[in-house]
């Protein structure tokens, strides 16, 4: 077993942020002096190196799209040269250009490191067989989960996403203690154990590791009460190391993000500003501890918030509450925001619903989002029952929906397993104006 560096997780705050001062001169000294897009940025906003004094100058430097990126494909942010690279992974590049991710040697290391205090702070230990259902290959999650694992001197098993009856006899057969995946494929998991008559209440699973797609608290009490587990969020993003950014403990009080390694914001996603702990706004993020790809005040998307206070857990790093949303997620209907999260916690309190849905948009116009229609999964035994019952579930469903959203939408209730799954991210919304027979 590795010995890591859990101290840094306890620091008082002022030892923790002279840390933190001390990486980030270094790491905007770097950037400046190795990268002529943060060089140029920088020059444009009149800020040089020797400004950063304090923290707080933090907001003095440029934010990092995920467009820049694209614009400065493959390699257009690195700092490094193309032999120091040891490896490189990316995003799906599903709405474009991939994001290239770079890494040295040491790079690799410090991310091992990252998911194995992970891990550790949600409980495993060397003891436990971690199934990993992350997709290996390009995606972050399958080789950052297996690294960080066996740096903690955990058993892996490298199952990747899919075949999910043979997931399911390798987790029974080999006594898998820890599956990492989706939220959405453990409830795929969950569908194909009922048919195999596998009762995951009385297998060896015990806690989930389970991130890359939003998902409610909701969502994580059916996970809990289907597979038997604990369900903890882990937080990453390929523009920033992958997995491994923030992690929960089994408090379930928020994500512990790894400070030493990154200094987190929050603005206001329409200005820019930034506001202080407790108020939800987009997640800004800037790497402190990385070589081949440091990235400066990364605009992440995600809606939360953060928190300071001390976790019950012992750890004096601050916490991200759940997010809510993204802030490109979110649907405009008539006038009115939606965040399919908000959607998911409504279905997921109404019994007799199951936790697969769909949302379709349908845009009339270039500017609004004029029609909103849930497509909702509904249970064997409700949907083989009389057309009333039918009715009841969905004025009571069309109720609660139309009281937390403030806006009507189509509800449709749909058979048993007749939503597509997905064994990756899962997709919540079509928006039907993007559909080829519609373009």
């Amino acid at each position: 077993m590795v010995i890591r560096s859990p101290e840094y997780e306890t620091l008082p705050r002022p030892q923790l942020e002279a840390l933190q001062l001390k990486r980030l001169q270094e790491t905007v000294s770097y950037i400046y002096e190795r990268n002529p897009f943060y060089r140029q940025s920088m020059d444009k906003l009149g800020v040089k190196p020797a400004d950063i004094k304090t923290l707080k100058d933090i907001a003095r430097l440029p934010f990092t799209s995920k467009e820049d990126f694209r614009q400065n494909y493959p390699f257009g942010l690195c700092c490094v040269p193309k032999n120091e690279i040891s490896r490189i992974q990316s995003s799906s590049g599903t709405t474009g250009k991939p994001v290239i991710a770079p890494y040295t040697a040491k790079d690799v290391d410090t991310w091992a490191e990252l998911i194995a205090r992970s891990l550790s702070c949600a409980g495993v230990v060397p003891e436990d067989i971690l199934q990993n259902a992350y997709g290996y290959g390009l995606f972050t999650g399958g080789l950052g989960l297996h690294y960080g694992a066996e740096k903690l001197g955990v058993a892996v098993v490298p199952a990747s996403t899919g075949n999910t009856k043979r997931q399911l006899m390798l987790l029974q057969d080999l006594g898998t203690t820890v599956i990492s995946c989706t939220p959405s494929y453990s409830l795929i998991m969950y569908e194909a154990g009922k048919e195999m008559g596998l009762d995951f209440h009385n297998s060896s699973l015990k806690l989930g590791i389970m991130g890359a797609e939003p998902w409610s608290e909701n969502m994580r009490r059916e996970i809990e009460a289907k597979l038997g587990i604990t369900a903890l969020n882990i937080y990453g993003l390929t523009e920033i190391t992958g997995p491994g950014v923030a992690m929960e403990c089994p408090q379930k009080c928020g994500l512990h993000i790894w400070e030493d390694n990154f200094l987190v914001e929050i603005i206001n996603p329409e200005t820019g500003e930034v506001l202080p702990y407790g108020q939800k706004g987009e997640l800004v993020i800037t790497t402190i501890n990385k070589q081949a790809q440091p990235v400066l005040r990364f605009r992440t998307k995600d809606i939360t918030s953060l928190m300071p206070e001390k976790c019950g857990c012992g750890r004096t790093m601050v916490r991200m509450a759940q997010i809510s949303g993204r802030s490109d997620d979110m649907i405009r209907v008539r006038g009115v925001s939606v965040f399919p999260s908000q959607i998911e916690s409504v279905l997921l309190t109404v019994e007799g619903i199951e936790p697969h849905y769909q949302i379709i948009v349908d845009r009339h116009n270039a500017f609004a989002s004029d029609e909103l229609e849930i497509w909702v999964e509904v249970s064997e035994g409700i949907f083989s029952d009389e057309m009333a019952g039918l009715n009841a579930l969905q004025k009571k469903l069309q109720a609660e929906l139309d009281s937390v959203l403030g806006i009507r939408a189509k509800i449709k209730l749909v058979e048993p397993r007749s939503l597509a799954r997905t064994e990756g991210k899962a997709k919540r919304v079509i928006d039907r104006s993007e559909l080829p027979e519609n373009r």
